[in-house]
């Protein structure tokens, strides 16, 4: 087969049906109609011999050959884009793209007011997607590109994902101002002599805090295990419970339901921020200058929460 009888548009079909899973999904993304996308991969199917995909449901399968197929040709297609992209400077005010963000939703009231404060005066055909990033999909969502970067703790992950420390997160207690037993300069036995609230997508297991308090053999009483944390601040303002959450979050949500915010009683660590993102995109100019916007809007973030957080521990 000679190169110079393939167009190499088929490969990036290739790589976004492999990526997304279906031809709907793939000319979405690649602003194409799904007839183009069909042919497309005719033409691919006939290069090779071989149905590279099968439908399963509404998934389309790679088959073995597309399997041993992707890393060679979405490897050469991203070195193609890196050599490109050095070639022509991204110029934010004239761009057309879509980046997709993956961070945690305690994260993206911090970040984003900022962020899109930015793109919206700088980047004006640029759109954002925001997505909740599951971390044991993280380091293969980057290396495909469906994410373009992510905002997450520190996690174990190959070298080829680069990643900066971004910022950092500590614990404040929340608790309405007219609560009878919970006043400025709260101590641990009067933390733990309270009912707690814990905030956690999971149906069981431990949060941060429980952690900290389990390293020193203490417990508490949750009387209410609930999925968000507006919800659980909502629900401290009209009684008793008190709730233990992210400092910088505690000050943007309560600033609206005028709880308190204490110290957490313990002295604990802080938990590391960081930004991820993939090797293949270190050169790529578009994706430098996502990482500056958003480096640039936690600071801001990590600034403004400042006057927020609770006094500290005497």
């Amino acid at each position: 087969m000679h190169l110079s009888r393939v167009d190499l548009n088929l490969f990036v079909v290739f790589d976004t049906i492999y990526a997304e899973g279906g031809i709907t999904r793939a000319s979405q993304r690649l602003n194409l109609s799904q007839p183009a996308i069909s042919h497309a991969l005719g033409r691919l199917r006939q290069m090779f011999d071989d149905p590279l995909f099968t439908r399963h449901g509404h998934v389309m399968t790679p088959t073995p050959l597309a399997r041993r197929m992707i890393e060679p040709i979405r490897q050469s297609l991203q070195q193609l884009e890196l050599t490109l992209n050095k070639v022509d400077r991204f110029d934010p005010a004239g761009a057309t793209k879509r980046f997709t963000i993956g961070i945690r939703d305690v994260l993206e009231s911090v970040v984003l007011p900022n962020f899109m404060r930015g793109i919206a005066r700088d980047a004006p055909h640029i759109d954002i997607s925001i997505v909740r990033a599951e971390r044991r999909e993280l380091e293969s969502e980057l290396s495909a590109g469906t994410l373009d970067v992510a905002i997450d703790i520190l996690l174990p992950l190959a070298d080829e994902i680069r990643r900066r420390r971004v910022s950092a997160e500590g614990l404040a207690v929340v608790a309405r101002r007219q609560h009878r037993h919970v006043r400025p300069g709260l101590d641990l036995d009067s933390y733990l002599a309270q009912e707690h609230i814990v905030v956690s997508a999971r149906r069981r297991g431990q949060t941060a805090e429980d952690f900290e308090l389990g390293r020193h053999n203490l417990g508490r009483r949750v009387r209410l295990r609930c999925q968000n944390y507006f919800a659980a601040c909502h629900v401290v303002s009209e009684t008793d419970l008190i709730l233990t959450m992210p400092e910088r979050y505690a000050g943007i949500i309560n600033a609206q339901f005028k709880n308190q915010l204490l110290p957490f009683p313990l002295e604990v660590s802080v938990v590391d921020i960081y930004l991820y993102w993939h090797a293949n995109a270190d050169a790529d100019p578009a994706n430098a200058w996502l990482r500056q916007q958003l480096l640039a809007a936690l600071q801001e973030g990590t600034a403004a929460a400042r006057g927020s957080r609770p006094a500290p521990r005497t």
